[in-house]
């Protein structure tokens, strides 16, 4: 390692006096003025990571769903899986080290990790479409290239690409090709298949779809002459007007249950939004009577557990199926999933990376994030199974079944959520079950429900077990929650820490949605009381 070139480097990039800053779940997230230095210094980590795993990683530079003023970056693994925990330790430990520190912290990462310095590395960058992305960025190049680390800048990509990219490259082209063009390919070759087979005569299919003003929009138009005839997706808030996740995006759409701007709803259109950096979506529409109903990420892994559970009938495997939640899942989705489908549920701690774990654990693991966020992973075991029926099986309703299923293995990435893909699956199994988006919303009635938040002096009051659904501490709390709760029907509620600031997240839901209201405002006041509330009680 150069010193030298590392010092000079780096007081290009200088840390502000005073920041520190948190690697999570998201990676790194702040106003983007004070980013210049952890991108640099993720780019440094991304060569030490390379190097220790031998394999290639990527850095994403995105703030997703935040307003376009912030910006970040996340670190990708080989196999398109998020950052390792123990390396989420080592970002923070050098997004974090003065300017003279700097040299002796990557030769601590080094020690601890036992890295190779004299191994290559190899690095894959991609960004979002924010103003400030393109200047960060090349900080990040500027610290693989002081580190001697190769790397390819792909420019403007999704987040999800980019884990798809990532994987293809470390599993020398098994998973796919290693570009734009070979994603585009593969994902439009699997969804043309499949729509060829929807019934006759069902005409047209339409979808608007809001990209959140981001780079969905860029690269859906990118994929469009990949899509079949007669498969017409309008583009809404493509970003040539109005400003990344403004009033727009997946996350609007949730949290306000309402249509965003610039999307001209018409009574039964089928509608998705995507977020801002395209790994989320949601489905919405509006009734002829102007009722907006939403369908979220529950309602997604709901609609792909029934088609995937029909076909693995049919394919007469003894594969199995489950399907992974958050706490935030709405008591309905697992009550229709569990009762009504007779598919096992699983609950995790909240995060992607819990769930994404969790279902690597079945043959099929079908897992959303209630905001939209989700995928499914077939095992090595079932995916070679799935081909090989495909291929080789007699009985002809048998193989038909398992080309259903070894197109749905090609259209969804498995790497991590991602909108496009998701969007193509939904479209996919609407067509072959000829479903509007009616039918599909009547599958089951979502239970009523309230979010709120609670300011408290300090987060780590909270402890929680159970997947989050119980709370350990402070010492009542949770026998006030139960108390509450018995008032209401078919009512539950949890509270957790935020993971990112000094404020208590609450969920309830009940029968009506005076009873959610209530309950989530006496949870609240709990919370206040007990907890270390900062300010005023919770007002009704």
């Amino acid at each position: 390692m150069d010193s030298e070139a590392l010092r000079k480097y780096s007081a290009l990039h200088p840390k502000p006096p005073g920041l520190t800053l948190q690697y999570g779940t998201a990676g790194f997230r702040a106003r983007a003025e004070l980013l210049d230095h952890i991108m640099f210094r993720m780019g440094l980590l991304a060569v030490l990571r390379s190097k220790a795993v031998e394999s290639t990683i990527g850095i994403m530079v995105t703030a997703s769903h935040n307003p376009e003023e912030d910006n970040g970056v996340k670190l990708v693994d080989p196999l398109g899986e998020m950052l390792h925990p123990s390396w989420e330790e080592y970002a923070t430990q050098l997004a974090n080290a003065e300017e003279e520190e700097l040299q002796s912290v990557v030769t601590e990462i080094c020690q601890r990790a036992a890295v190779n310095q004299q191994r290559d590395a190899s690095v894959f960058i991609g960004r979002d479409t924010r103003p400030s992305s393109e200047k960060l960025a090349q900080s990040a190049v500027d610290g693989v290239s002081v580190l001697g680390g190769h790397y390819h800048d792909y420019g403007l990509v999704t987040t999800p690409q980019l884990h798809y990219l990532v994987c293809c490259q470390n599993t020398q082209g098994q998973y796919g090709r290693a570009t734009l063009e070979g994603y585009y390919q593969k994902l439009s070759k699997a969804f043309t298949e499949l729509i060829k087979q929807a019934p006759p005569g069902s005409g047209e299919r339409h979808l608007k779809v809001d990209c959140a003003n981001g780079i969905g929009a860029l690269k859906l138009a990118e994929m469009e002459p990949y899509f079949p005839k007669g498969v017409l997706i309008h583009l809404y808030n493509d970003g040539t007007k109005e400003k990344l996740n403004h009033f727009c995006g997946a996350d609007f759409v949730k949290v306000n249950q309402k249509a965003p701007r610039g999307l001209d709803l018409k009574p039964n259109e089928r509608c998705c939004s995507f977020d801002g950096d395209a790994d989320r979506i949601v489905y919405y529409y509006k009734d002829p009577s102007g009722h907006f109903h939403l369908i979220d990420g529950d309602k997604i892994a709901t609609l792909i557990s029934i088609f995937l559970k029909e076909l693995l009938a049919k394919v007469g495997q003894s594969l199995v199926l489950a399907v992974v939640q958050t706490a935030y899942a709405n008591g309905s989705s697992t009550r229709y999933l569990q009762d009504t489908l007779k598919v096992p549920v699983h609950c995790v701690k909240t995060g992607v990376k819990h769930l994404h774990h969790k279902a690597q654990e079945f043959d099929v693991g079908v897992y959303f994030e209630a905001n939209g966020h989700g995928t499914v992973l077939f095992s090595k075991a079932a995916e070679t199974k799935i081909r090989q029926l495909a291929k080789e099986e007699k009985d002809a309703e048998r193989r038909g079944a398992a080309k259903v299923l070894e197109n749905m293995i090609d259209l969804i990435n498995q790497t991590v959520g991602d909108a496009v893909s998701d969007m193509l699956v939904i479209e996919a199994i609407l067509a072959l079950k000829g479903l509007s988006v009616q039918q599909w919303d009547a599958i089951y009635t979502d239970l009523p429900n309230r979010l709120l938040k609670v300011q408290v002096a300090d987060r780590r009051a909270i402890g929680t077990a159970d997947a989050e659904r119980r709370a350990l501490s402070p010492a009542g709390l949770q026998e006030r929650i139960d108390a509450l709760v018995e008032q209401h029907r078919l009512a539950r509620a949890f509270v957790r820490p935020s993971g990112t600031e000094d404020v208590v997240r609450i969920y309830a839901e009940a029968d009506t949605q005076e009873a959610a209201d209530a309950l989530a405002h006496g949870v609240a006041l709990a919370v206040h009381q007990l907890a270390g509330g900062q300010g005023a009680p919770p007002q009704p």
